[in-house]
């Protein structure tokens, strides 16, 4: 029961970030295509995470964390560059 909920939620997940990537190339203005970045982030963390419980091993959050970090620090110097044209100050 569990195996099949995993492969419906990993499709699930794969389904939204096919349309983030979508997003990401198609958005209308530059912020909408930030925003579609930090949430296919998201989604990667979501299925590295689901792939760790699948294969029954730990070794995967670790992966997740470090994209979680990089995408938290990209997201916000995407941020400050769209508000203010420089990311160092």
């Amino acid at each position: 029961m569990i195996a099949i909920a995993l492969n419906i939620t990993i499709a699930m997940v794969v389904l939204a970030a096919v349309l983030n990537v979508y997003r990401l190339f198609k958005g209308p203005d530059a912020p909408d295509r930030v925003l579609a970045l930090d949430t296919l982030y998201i989604n990667a963390i979501a299925l590295i995470i689901l792939l760790g419980i699948t294969l029954g091993t730990r070794m995967y959050l670790e992966a997740a964390i470090l994209i979680a970090v990089m995408g938290f620090v990209g997201t916000v110097a995407m941020a400050k560059y769209l508000k203010r044209g420089s990311v160092i100050e």
